[in-house]
């Protein structure tokens, strides 16, 4: 069965950092592209960062280039977003999800940006 397990948001003042994680299980984790996606209160999902299967090619959403930093460890089954500089707009509940034509999500992890 396919999970995927988030972790690391929480409350963070403006110009902060977090590290967000993302577990996978149920899956050969190596052989999928991941993404991190974002939704905010009364706003679609959108995806915010991209990374190939084998941890190369990483690609942004333009809100958060230069600010974000997507990685991977294949090694752990956990795919990353470091999250720098963050500003009120990046407020959401963040997941993970395999790139492909599959529907799984996590239960996501709320990131609130604050003062």
């Amino acid at each position: 069965q396919v999970q995927l397990v988030e972790s690391g948001g929480g409350l963070v003042q403006p110009g902060g950092s977090l590290r967000l994680s993302c577990a996978g299980s149920g899956f050969i984790f190596s052989h999928y592209a991941m993404g991190w996606y974002r939704q905010a209160p009364g706003k679609e999902r959108e995806l915010v960062a991209a990374i190939s299967n084998t941890g190369g090619s990483p690609n942004y959403a333009d809100s958060v280039k230069g600010r974000f930093t997507i990685s991977r460890d294949n090694a752990k089954n956990t795919v990353y977003l470091q999250m720098n500089n963050l500003k009120p707009d990046d407020t959401a509940m963040y997941y993970c999800k395999r790139l492909d034509y599959t529907n799984y999500w996590g239960q996501g992890t709320q990131v609130t940006v604050s003062s």
